[in-house]
């Protein structure tokens, strides 16, 4: 019975679900759409006719694609088109990053003249973000190749029940280095958590453009894991089982409270626009926050999402020391991006979007359902009040909380990232993230703590199974345009005071002194060295009583690096060496990393760009802010791990005159049969 009113409740919300996305035409900011990629690949390959073929990666062509995506008009232009939304948009282009004759192509198409109008090679260092299609055709190799064969036999293990994955090398001071990966292995026999069951001591490497295995090495042999306990599928689990949950009907006899334009949302006192790139996964753009004083709407956010993320292993032997992995840089957090599945990563309320990007050969792969816009009830409050010093009156005033969450999932290997962007009507915007899946697990002689005699990096969690020690840290790309492009960052330090004159009891009080950052350099913040509110405020914009309108970031957990900052790995993750970063608006200043992040020498990072010192008060600035985990496994983790969750929030700061709730109506009451609100 209860799963019945489930399934009539998600058939009557689809309906309202239909009526909420209507037909558009392109916004600038729009993704590309599948018939774009379509074209880009046309174009682009009618420029680089092939007359070879590429026999060892499958291909007609000789040309890959490893990254399609819109190239952004300017943000001058953007905002000049919004500020007459009739007139003709900006012409829609792409760039692309093409590998051809082992170079890397950067390609800006045209594609509504539908011709190439920058075609350059790049000579730097690293490589471009690795492909899918690339990634499946090297695991398939081992296969086929003899000594991996005989290492698998070896070692007694079946070989059609062995699988590997793909690993970046990072990059160790080597001048100049060819496209490869390492492969690793793991053993399914019994279990489909693969990464429970590792082959350790084998490892390959495969040239990406030859697409062969240039290196082979057998060098130690270690008990794989026993696959018992391992399962996390629900239809493989056994008794005893755990509590069963109940569940709760959510009902919007009305529908969704938002409204989908093409990309575009509304919802309350919020709109933005959504985007989707196949590296970065979600984009939000535009948004504005309507003002019930000023009857306007109000800008705050041109664009956000997350620009890196950076996964360095703690084990320097043989077989991890290279584990320092850019996942949103190196294999793409959109292009990682998995379905979501109704009624468990949403809830019943949500709206589903599809997304898109281009495969190697440049068809367009459709995600469905890749994104899932909600209103979140989450029992919350928005405000309250119970006054009971007004003699013979008791009052009491409650709003509850409703926010609005877009999200998105990223599967990673063995990781799966929850990304979520919820707006709240009182102007907050807070940016939320989820670690679950499988750790990263290292095959060991012990079964037990008692034989561990060295540092093995990690915690043990099951017989001859380590969860080695990482970190994730999460840059955020924030272009921040309080009330306007032209704004300031604003370090409110809080300080102590001694009361030396005996003009009070008291000894010391703290007290705000703000402190502007001119330039970039002042702008650099690593937290917990002093405290202080860190706020973005437009300068040439006050409230009625005189103080700068502002947005604040509220930090969360404090996780700093702590890898040598001359080590390899962090040479090439120096954006993480500060928290807060504030640069002057650049279009190429997009990835923390650099643009090539596959083998970066880390001379192309935020770190770098910063040297230059810009000026940045009263700018056009971008706010970058790193949030993170240091993870020490425990066996709570395995076999899958429950979600450990993180994020911050934009919070409005001197921004409305006063609480832009006050007036915020609350739901109205759904009643249902036999039901009752009292107590």
């Amino acid at each position: 019975m209860a799963s019945t009113l489930k399934l009539i409740l998600f058939l009557l919300l689809s309906f309202h679900i239909f009526s909420l996305v209507s037909s558009h035409q392109h916004h600038p900011l729009d993704s590309l759409t599948p018939s774009e990629f379509t074209l880009v690949r046309t174009i682009v390959n009618k420029t680089y006719p092939s007359s070879k073929l590429n026999i060892t990666f499958h291909s007609k062509l000789n040309i890959t694609f490893q990254y399609i995506g819109l190239d952004e008009p300017d943000k001058p232009i953007i905002l000049s088109w919004l500020s007459n939304p009739k007139s003709k948009p900006p012409p829609r282009r792409a760039f692309v990053i093409a590998r051809l004759d082992k170079q890397s192509h950067e390609i800006i198409v045209d594609l509504s003249t539908r011709v190439i109008v920058s075609d350059k090679v790049y000579h730097g260092h690293g490589y471009p973000l690795l492909t899918l299609d690339e990634q499946f055709a090297a695991i398939e190799l081992p296969q086929t190749y003899e000594p991996f064969i005989e290492s698998i036999k070896k070692r007694g293990l079946n070989l059609s029940e062995v699988v590997c994955s793909t690993f970046t090398i990072g990059w160790f001071g080597e001048l100049k280095s060819k496209r490869v990966l390492k492969l690793l292995c793991f053993y399914i026999d019994g279990t489909v958590n693969l990464y429970a069951r590792p082959v350790e001591g084998i490892t390959l490497v495969v040239d990406l453009d030859e697409m062969k295995i240039v290196e082979y090495n057998d060098r130690l042999i270690v008990p794989v894991p026993k696959a018992e306990r391992t399962e996390y599928r629900e239809s493989k689990q056994k008794p005893p089982f755990g509590p069963r949950l109940n569940g709760a009907a959510l009902v919007q006899p009305d529908g969704p409270g938002f409204k989908i334009d093409g990309h575009t949302v509304s919802w309350v006192n919020w709109k933005f626009h959504l985007g989707f790139d196949v590296r970065a996964g979600p984009i939000i753009s535009l948004a504005s926050i309507y003002d019930l004083e000023k009857q306007k709407y109000r800008q705050v956010l041109y664009r956000g999402f997350i620009s890196e993320l950076f996964v360095p292993y703690m084990d320097p032997t043989e077989e991890w020391y290279y584990k320092t992995f850019f996942d949103s840089g190196e294999f793409g957090f959109g292009q990682s991006a998995v379905s979501l599945k109704p009624l468990a990563d949403c809830p019943t309320n949500a709206v589903f979007l599809d997304a898109y990007y281009a495969s190697s050969d440049g068809t367009p792969v459709k995600i469905s359902n890749a994104f899932c816009i909600f209103e979140n009830h989450a029992g919350n409050i928005m405000w309250r009040h119970t006054e009971t010093s007004i003699p013979e009156e008791v009052i009491r005033e409650v709003r509850p909380d409703v926010s609005l969450v877009v999200r998105m999932v990223a599967t990673v290997g063995n990781y799966d990232y929850i990304i979520d962007w919820e707006f709240k009507p009182s102007g907050s915007i807070k940016l939320g993230i989820g670690l679950t899946g499988i750790l990263e697990m290292k095959g060991v002689i012990y079964t037990h703590t008692d034989q561990i005699k060295e540092n093995v990096h990690g915690t043990l969690l099951a017989a001859n199974t380590i969860g080695v020690y990482h970190d994730h840290f999460l840059t955020y790309y924030l272009d921040l345009d309080v009330d306007g492009e032209d704004n300031s960052f604003v370090k409110n330090n809080l300080e102590t005071i001694e009361v030396t004159n005996h003009s009070s009891p008291r000894k010391s009080y703290w007290t705000v002194v703000s402190e502007i950052a001119k330039t970039e350099s002042d702008a650099r913040i690593q937290f917990g060295l002093k405290p202080a509110e860190l706020v973005v405020v437009n300068p040439n914009k006050k409230t009625k009583v005189g103080n700068n309108v502002g947005y604040r970031l509220i930090p969360g957990s404090v996780t700093r690096p702590l890898l040598s900052y001359n080590d390899y790995p962090q040479i090439r993750g120096a954006f993480t060496n500060n928290d807060v970063w504030v640069t002057p608006y650049n279009k190429s200043e997009k990835w923390a990393g650099g643009l090539y992040v596959d083998q970066s020498q880390g001379d192309d990072t935020l770190a770098v760009w910063s040297l230059r010192n810009r000026k940045i008060e009263n700018k056009d600035i971008v706010l970058w802010y790193t949030t993170g985990f240091h993870h020490v496994p425990c066996q709570e983790d395995f076999p899958v791990m429950p979600t450990l969750s993180g994020g911050f929030e934009l919070r409005p700061t001197n921004f409305f005159d006063s609480n832009p709730v006050l007036k915020t109506r609350p739901p109205n009451l759904v009643h249902w049969p036999n039901c009752t609100n009292k107590p």
